[in-house]
């Protein structure tokens, strides 16, 4: 069991931010989804910002854009990780650098196929 934190969470149910949620509270992780005007996503609640995660997190799972990933990355990195997912549309390589010089793992990949292929 992991601390996910969903950056760029979605209330909207057909999106891959939202569906992410869905998926990783069914594989049993404790999920923080971010999202600054949502109460919840699927039972869990919403943190308007990466700050405001109560716990240490083990991975934080992407689905912003470049720009708001670099606007982010004090915060992201100050959140220190052990690994962050960089969905599809969400490569940053900015970030991918700098959090590597923090001893943080980035993956390029696609949260919902890694959890389908137990590769999570």
């Amino acid at each position: 069991m992991k601390n996910v934190a969903v950056l760029g969470a979605s209330p909207k149910a057909d999106s891959y931010s939202n569906k992410a949620v869905h998926d990783l509270v069914n594989h049993g992780h404790h999920v923080y989804p971010i999202h600054p005007l949502c109460a919840e996503i699927h039972g869990q609640p919403c943190y308007k910002h990466l700050d405001d995660i109560p716990s240490e997190v083990d991975t934080l799972t992407l689905y912003v854009v470049k720009e708001r990933s670099t606007q982010l990355m004090d915060n992201i990195l100050a959140l220190q990780p052990s690994r962050i997912i960089m969905n599809p549309g969400t490569e940053n390589e900015l970030l991918e650098t700098k959090a590597k010089e923090h001893d943080i793992e980035v993956i390029r990949g696609c949260t919902l196929v890694m959890l389908r292929t137990g590769q999570f």
